[in-house]
């Protein structure tokens, strides 16, 4: 499994509606896609001073599916012209991570 992290902020007046780009057009249109292999995203949020933080974390079958989603260039990060617009500042960059482990803490 690949987990690919990226990171993104706006002002604080534009929190509200980069959140809503997210969950009402951009990620429906990434699950439109239909990429095999790309298995979920999430979505993280914290209030840092003047500016909102998002952490989007995707998980992907394999390095193939992660080519899929992001290009040849796999690192380089995929903001939309809409995104950009409400952002602050973001990651140029992606980072990927291989699973090595998943376990519930809970018996």
């Amino acid at each position: 499994m690949i987990v690919r992290i990226w990171r993104g902020w706006t002002s604080l007046e534009n929190a509200a509606a980069y959140e809503d780009l997210l969950r009402g057009t951009i990620f429906p249109g990434i699950a439109a896609r239909g990429i095999p292999g790309a298995g979920r995203i999430e979505l993280l949020r914290r209030a840092e001073g003047q500016e909102v933080e998002f952490a989007t974390i995707m998980w992907f079958a394999d390095w193939e599916a992660v080519r899929q989603f992001a290009g040849p260039e796999m690192e380089v990060a995929v903001v939309p012209p809409a995104a950009r617009a409400l952002l602050s500042r973001f990651d140029a960059r992606s980072l990927h991570y291989e699973q090595r482990e998943q376990r519930s803490l809970r018996p």
